[in-house]
Formats: structure tokens, C-alpha cells, sequence
């Protein structure tokens, strides 16, 4: 299954049909009645006397979709974009990267058409956004403007305006947009942390260059991580989106704006009942950064985590699966100089529960570099609180070990079979293990662990010795953590001990 992320679409012209839903009986009965009656006089429409009835369901009302839209429908805008063809310029086959340049030179054309260079053909899209400010700040996604030329905005009074981009936020894909004008209407920011699943939401956008086009549903869930996205705990829906809706807003049943449409889940590139959001106070803090400083800066702690199962809660003692657990402290990180330690289980920051570990970096993310943060840790069958002075998030490099063979040994209850590095080979390999996974079979094998792994620790102890890997088998636990290097990351694994 495949992420498709739902951009703008480029030189697609769109064919429609109007098909009847009339079954065969009806259009015969219309047809004979036709030819034997005169032409009814249409009678002028009337509005209603007083709002229509809304419909029931297992004696419950269900949402009043009309108004709601009514209300919160000016404040959505449609976002077209347009990127001016562009000439490309001849460059010599050693010196060029770009990608329609390599496609002519694979086919025998070096210098592409027209011998000394040519234009790239114009691209037009389409997307959704909504006005945050009285005076014309609008959000968006950043793929929906980014490379553009000219950004217009349409209103649902079918006004245009000419948009400046302020600013955008690739790794969180939101992007701020800017019309003149005032006393536009704007929406309400909501709290997506109230969202439930089975929650009614709604969404309004432009897919396929469908203007105001509205879809409902319900939140299937909260906080899910996507591939490459661990800033951004989505909100999942089963709300209908397709291209064209990203940047538009997901509403809840109080009229207000929850997250950013930005995502679909699909094998077909089309809606496949997978929609994803970006929470709104996530988007709400890049807009407020760009549009103040025109940079986004994020807080770092300086640690790798994972999720915490029920095997590895079992393993720590904790009560149930909850927190983030620290499988790698960054030397001379935040964390670090704050007695963060490997293995220990973040259970909250600055009072804020973290029950997944998806939720973490999202956290830690929005605390302004320079600020102290309280992390509450579970470490050794007990709680405690270290203050953590937040850094600004830089991307970090991965380094690869580089590992040889020699005799194994074998650790039998775990299935592993395990070989002491030697001191050449730990530099080598820039590792602080001792011990090189060899072979794997059983419990080992199911957990996921790999030969070339090194082994750091279990239960959030360091292991030196393969005498050390066993005797660490036998506290009385059903499951052990393992603790991973694996291409320059760590990672605890749960093992089932046979």
C-alpha cells in the first residue's frame, strides 16, 4: 500500500457526465404522462417557513450538515496555482543534476531540444485553504504552493485575489498565504486534543477543481504516525479527499477548524477511505512563527524513542503500554546533560501525558529553544522528574557500522547467537557494543532481531560479556528488552524468553 500525497494536479482536464438515476419504470410513466397531459406551470420556489427538520437515528439527531456549512463556508477559499514555463539553460553532461536534462542525455540528446536549451511547459494547479485573519492570512499545505509563480485565491463569493506566500514548512507541510483585504470572514480555531473517534467531522475543499465541495465523516483516529512525518500527529477520517482538497479545513460539529486536510492513504491515487490532518495547533504554531520571524524553529531533547508495547511495559514493570521509550541519548544532547538514560520511559513533558510515542516529537518540537522542560521518566520501577533545557532541532546524520565475522557463541534461551567484538572493530564500527549478533533463530528471531545487530543491553543494563547476555535472562521475566544498534540507530526489541 502506497502514500499518496495528494498534490496538485498538472495539465489534467477534467471530462464530466451527468448520468440519470431514473429506473426504466418511472421514465415510462414520465413519458406517457407527458403525451396525454399539458405542460404543468412551474410554481415559484418558496423558502421555507422555518428551518427543515433534522433527521433521526436510533432516537438521536444527526448533525445539522446545512447550517453548519452556511456559517463556516465563507471562510474557505479555493488556492489556484500557476508556475511560469521556465528556460533551462544547456549544461554539459557532468555538471547537470536536472532530471529532464539526465532523460535526454539517456536517449541520446544531450543538449535537449533546440540544440542550446528550450522551456518547460507552464503547470497549473489546484487547492483549498481557509482565512485565519480579518486581514487576509490564509492557511494552506506547502505543496500546494510551493514552486508557484502566481498564487490566486477565490472566494466563495467568487471574488479574486491576488496572494502573496509568505512563508511555508516543508516538514510539516503548512503553508501561509496573504490577500488584501479587510473584514474578511475568518474561521475559528478548535482544540483537536478534544477530538474522539467516532467524531463527526467535516471537510470543505476543492478536489479535482470542484470548488466548495463538502464532505462529512467521522475521526477513525488521532495521533497516527505517517512514514517520514514523526512531527505530525495526524488526525486519521474517513472524510472523502482528493486531490484538490489539500490546505482545505476539517471542521468539527461546533463550526470549528480542527486540523489541515493533507494526506489520503491509497493504491489507486484516489480516495480510498484514509484521509489525514495536520492538527491545527500544529499548524497554528508555524503560521505564528512565519508570519512574525519567517522561519520556523523547533525544540530537541536529543534522543531516539519507539513505541512502548505490551511486551516491553511488561519488561520495564510498567502497568500498562504507554510513553516513549528512550532506545538512544545523543552524547552532549539536552538529554543527556539532564540524566536522561537509555531505557528510561517518558511518560509526560511539562505536565502533558505522552501516551504514544508518536506524540513526543510533536511535543518537544514546540517548545521554544532555551526553555526548560519537566520530563517525567519511569526508570528501575519508579517515576522521576529531570528539567530538560530544550535545544533547536537540527537534522542529524546516521552512521553505519562496518562489521566482520568471527566464531559465535550461543545465548540459548533468546535464540541469539552472539560474538564479542574486538577493540579494532569497535572503532571501526563506532559502537559502544560488545557483542555482534551472529545468527538468530526462535524467540529472537520473531522479535525482529537481525544478524550484524550489536547488542548494547537488556532491561536497560549495558551487557559486556556473553556470560552477562545470559545471566541477564534470568531476573524472572517472561519478556526481556534488548537493546539494538542496528546501522547507527538504537532500538530495544521485546524477546519472549523460552
Amino acid at each position: 500500500m502506497s502514500l499518496f500525497v495528494a498534490k496538485r494536479l498538472a495539465g489534467v482536464a477534467v471530462v464530466a457526465f451527468a448520468v440519470g438515476a431514473c429506473s426504466p419504470q418511472s421514465s415510462v410513466a414520465a413519458a406517457a404522462a407527458q403525451s396525454e397531459q399539458p405542460a404543468p406551470v412551474a410554481a415559484p420556489a418558496q423558502p421555507p417557513s422555518s428551518p427543515q427538520p433534522v433527521g433521526m437515528l436510533n432516537g438521536r439527531v444527526l448533525p445539522d450538515f446545512a447550517t453548519l456549512v452556511e456559517q463556516v463556508g465563507p471562510a474557505v477559499v479555493n488556492v489556484s496555482v500557476l508556475e511560469k514555463a521556465h528556460h533551462i539553460n544547456k549544461q554539459s553532461s557532468e555538471d547537470s543534476d536536472d532530471p529532464v536534462q539526465e532523460f535526454f542525455r539517456r536517449f541520446g540528446m544531450p543538449n535537449g531540444p533546440q540544440g542550446r536549451g528550450f522551456e518547460s511547459q507552464p503547470r497549473q494547479g489546484e487547492g483549498s485553504g481557509f482565512i485565519v485573519s480579518a486581514d487576509g492570512y490564509i492557511l494552506t499545505n506547502a505543496h500546494v504552493v510551493e514552486g508557484a509563480d502566481e498564487v490566486t485565491v477565490r472566494t466563495t463569493d467568487r471574488r479574486e485575489y491576488a496572494a502573496k506566500v509568505v512563508g511555508m514548512d516543508k516538514r510539516t507541510d503548512v503553508a501561509v498565504i496573504k490577500i488584501e483585504g479587510k473584514d474578511l470572514p475568518v474561521v475559528k480555531l478548535g482544540d483537536p486534543s478534544k477530538l474522539r473517534p467516532g467524531e463527526w467531522v467535516l471537510a470543505i475543499g476543492s478536489p479535482f477543481t470542484f470548488e466548495n465541495s463538502v464532505t462529512a465523516g467521522i475521526v477513525s483516529a488521532t495521533g497516527r504516525s505517517m512514514p517520514g512525518e514523526d512531527l505530525v500527529p495526524f488526525i486519521q477520517t474517513d472524510v472523502a479527499v482528493n486531490p484538490g482538497n489539500s490546505g482545505g479545513p476539517l471542521f468539527n460539529l461546533n463550526g470549528e477548524v480542527v486540523g489541515i486536510n493533507s494526506q489520503i492513504y491509497s493504491r489507486s491515487g484516489g480516495y480510498m477511505g484514509l484521509s489525514f490532518a495536520i492538527p491545527i495547533d500544529v499548524a497554528n504554531n508555524v503560521r505564528q512563527q512565519l508570519v512574525s520571524t519567517g522561519k520556523v524553529t523547533r525544540g530537541r531533547i536529543g534522543v531516539q524513542i519507539q513505541e512502548v508495547n505490551a511486551q516491553m511495559a511488561d519488561a520495564f514493570s510498567l502497568d500498562r503500554p504507554r510513553g516513549a521509550l528512550v532506545g538512544q541519548v545523543i552524547e552532549g544532547g539536552p538529554a543527556a546533560k539532564a540524566g536522561v538514560k537509555v531505557g528510561d520511559v517518558i511518560l509526560s513533558v511539562n505536565g502533558k501525558s505522552v501516551e504514544r510515542s508518536t506524540a513526543l516529537p510533536g511535543v518537544i518540537s514546540a517548545i521554544k529553544p532555551g526553555d526548560s522542560a519537566k520530563v517525567e521518566v519511569w526508570r528501575e520501577g519508579s517515576t522521576k522528574t529531570l528539567s530538560v533545557k530544550v535545544e533547536e532541532f537540527q537534522e542529524e546524520t546516521q552512521k553505519v557500522a562496518n562489521r566482520d565475522v568471527e566464531e559465535p557463541a550461543k545465548a540459548d534461551k533468546l535464540g541469539l547467537s552472539v560474538r564479542p567484538l574486538g577493540a579494532d572493530e569497535r572503532k571501526s564500527a563506532d559502537t559502544e557494543g560488545y557483542l555482534l549478533v551472529e545468527d538468530v533463530t526462535g524467540p529472537a528471531a520473531q522479535a525482529g532481531v537481525r544478524p550484524g545487530d550489536v547488542i548494547l543491553g537488556v532491561n536497560g543494563k549495558p551487557v559486556r560479556s556473553i556470560a552477562e547476555l545470559k545471566n541477564a535472562t534470568t531476573n524472572g521475566s517472561k519478556t526481556v528488552a534488548i537493546l539494538l544498534e542496528r546501522e547507527g540507530n538504537q532500538l530495544f526489541l521485546p524477546i519472549r524468553i523460552s
